[in-house]
C-alpha cells in the first residue's frame, strides 16, 4: 500500500471541523445560543436529548468542545507542523447574530473569525468555510419553526452576506448547509434539526415539513450563492461557493432486478438537493412523488427562476460509509432512509456499526461526476475509534491509518485514472472534537489527540497520534506516499 498516486500541483491536503464541536466558548463575547447548545451528551447506544432550554447541571458536551476559541493559535501551529494546505471550520451563525433576527451583527464575532482566519493564513493554510454546520440560532426554531417559516431565509442570507463580505477578500471556498442530505431520515428527530431547525412536530407530518423545509434552505443556498458572486466582483476577489452532501452510496442488496430498481431510486432520493444545487431544478420523478403523496408545497415561479440561475460552482461532501437496499414492492420506489437498508456482507465495520467501504468513495465520485459535471472537495472523511494515550504519552493508532491509506488510494483512482477534477480532501477530523451524532470525546477521529474524556475531564493537552506522522508523510510527497 505504499505507493499512492501523485495528486496535482495545487491539491489542498488539509483536515476538517465545525465550530460547535471544538470552540467551547458557548456564551461568551455576545454569543447566542444555538442547537448545539441544547443537545446533551449521548453514545453510541443512547442519543442525544434535545433540551427545550440549558438546564442547570447538564452535560451540554458542546459548550466545552476543546477550547479551540481559547487554543487555536496553538493549534494551528500543530497543524502547520502536520503540513495542513486546508482547514475547514465553519463560523457560528451564533457568534454574529446572536438570536439570529437581529438589525445588527456582533463585532466581537465577528473579530474572534477575523483573527483567526488571520491565524490560519499566518501559517499558510488555506480556510474553507461552511456557514451553517448543526448550529443554527435556537432562538429561530422556537420563535420561526426554523426552516419551515421562509422568513428564516432572510435571517440567513444576511447572515452569510456579512461574513462573506468581512472575510471574502481572505477565504476562496465557501459551502452553504452542512450534509443536507442527512434529512433523508426524517423519521429520526436529529437531523431534522441540526439541518433545518425543525422541532416539536408532528410524525405524520414529518415528511412533507421535511421537503418543504429543505426547499427553503435550498433557495436560500442559491440565493448566498448570487449574492457571493457579486461580492466577489465588488471585492475584485476570486470566492466560490459549493453545496455540502453526506454521500452514503446505496447498493442493490442482490443482483435482482428490482433491488437494483430499488437502489436507483434510493440513491435519487437521497440526493435530489444536489440535483437542485448543481442542475438548479427539482427531477420530475420527484415532483410525481410530491404529487402522489398529495404534499402541497410552497415553491413559487419566482423561486425557480432563482434556483435554476445561481447553481453551485463545486460540490462537496464527506464520506463515511454505504449500505445496501432491497425491493419492497412498492410501485412509487418509497426509500424510507430509517427503514429499508441493510448492511452489506461484504464489508467490515467500526465500533460504531459504520460499515467500512474505500471502493465505495471512488465510485461515489464518478456517480456525482455523470450525474453533475461539477468540480468536487471532499471535505469529511475519517474513522471514529477508541484511543489509548500510554504511560510515555503515546498513541498507536494503526486502525486509523489502514482507514485512509485505503480511501485516499481509492481517492487517488479517481483522480489520476478516471480523470475527476478535485480540489483537496480534508479528512475529518485532524485534531479530537465532539462527536456530532453521539457528543461524545471518546470516539476520536483526529491526528492530533486531546486529552479530554466524555465529562469534560483531562488536561486537554495535545499529543501526536502515530497517523499524525503518518499524514505528514502523505502531505509532503503530495499522496504519493502512502506508506
Amino acid at each position: 500500500m505504499s505507493s499512492g498516486y501523485k495528486m496535482p500541483d495545487g491539491f489542498l491536503w488539509g483536515s476538517a471541523v465545525a465550530a460547535h464541536q471544538l470552540e467551547g466558548a458557548w456564551d461568551v463575547d455576545g454569543k447566542g445560543v444555538s442547537i448545539a447548545d441544547v443537545m446533551l451528551a449521548g453514545n453510541k447506544d443512547t442519543p442525544r436529548v434535545v433540551t427545550d432550554t440549558v438546564e442547570p447541571g447538564g452535560n451540554y458536551p458542546n459548550h466545552r468542545g476543546i477550547d479551540f476559541y481559547h487554543t487555536y493559535p496553538q493549534d494551528f501551529k500543530m497543524m502547520k507542523e502536520l503540513g495542513l494546505k486546508a482547514f475547514r471550520t465553519s463560523i457560528a451563525w451564533t457568534r454574529i447574530f446572536p438570536n439570529g433576527d437581529e438589525a445588527e451583527p456582533n463585532e466581537a464575532g465577528l473579530q474572534f473569525y477575523d483573527n483567526m482566519i488571520d491565524e490560519m493564513l499566518a501559517n499558510d493554510i488555506e480556510p474553507v468555510i461552511t456557514l451553517s454546520h448543526f448550529e443554527i440560532p435556537y432562538h429561530l426554531v422556537t420563535e420561526y419553526g426554523g426552516f419551515s417559516n421562509r422568513k428564516v431565509i432572510d435571517f440567513f442570507v444576511k447572515f452569510s452576506d456579512t461574513v462573506i463580505r468581512r472575510y471574502g477578500d481572505r477565504v476562496k471556498y465557501w459551502m452553504t448547509f452542512n450534509e443536507i442530505t442527512n434529512q433523508t431520515a426524517w423519521m429520526d428527530p436529529h437531523p431534522m434539526l441540526q439541518n433545518s431547525g425543525l422541532k416539536d412536530y408532528k410524525e405524520d407530518e414529518a415528511q412533507e415539513l421535511m421537503y418543504q423545509a429543505s426547499h427553503y434552505e435550498l433557495v436560500a443556498s442559491a440565493l448566498v450563492t448570487k449574492h457571493a458572486h457579486e461580492i466577489a466582483a465588488e471585492l475584485h476577489a476570486d470566492i466560490q461557493v459549493g453545496c455540502m452532501l453526506s454521500m452514503n452510496p446505496v447498493y442493490p442488496a442482490s443482483t435482482k432486478p428490482e433491488d437494483i430498481l430499488m437502489a436507483q431510486r434510493a440513491m435519487q432520493t437521497r440526493y435530489y438537493w444536489g440535483d437542485v444545487h448543481a442542475n438548479g431544478h427539482y427531477p420530475n420523478w420527484l415532483k410525481n412523488f410530491w404529487q402522489h403523496k398529495g404534499f402541497h408545497l410552497d415553491i413559487t415561479k419566482e423561486d425557480e427562476t432563482i434556483l435554476a440561475e445561481n447553481t453551485v460552482d463545486y460540490v462537496a461532501f464527506s464520506y463515511y460509509m454505504s449500505w445496501t437496499v432491497s425491493d419492497t414492492g412498492d410501485e412509487w420506489l418509497e426509500y424510507n432512509e430509517d427503514e429499508n437498508h441493510g448492511d452489506n456482507p461484504f464489508l467490515e465495520k467500526s465500533d460504531w456499526g459504520w460499515q467500512i467501504d474505500p471502493v465505495g468513495i471512488r465510485w461515489a465520485m464518478n456517480w456525482m461526476w455523470d450525474r453533475w459535471h461539477k468540480p468536487m472537495f471532499i471535505v469529511e472523511n475519517g474513522f471514529g475509534a477508541y484511543d489509548k494515550l500510554t504511560e510515555d504519552n503515546q498513541i498507536h493508532d494503526d486502525y486509523r491509518i489502514s482507514y485512509f491509506q485505503r480511501h485516499i488510494k481509492a481517492m487517488e483512482q479517481a483522480v489520476a485514472l478516471d480523470g475527476i477534477p478535485l480540489y483537496g480532501y480534508l479528512p475529518w477530523s485532524g485534531i479530537d472534537v465532539v462527536s456530532a451524532s453521539t457528543g461524545e470525546m471518546l470516539k476520536r477521529y483526529g491526528f492530533i489527540y486531546v486529552d479530554l474524556d466524555d465529562m469534560g475531564e483531562g488536561t486537554g493537552k495535545r499529543y501526536y497520534k502515530d497517523s499524525f506522522k503518518w499524514y505528514q508523510k502523505v502531505i509532503s510527497s503530495n499522496g504519493a506516499d502512502l506508506g
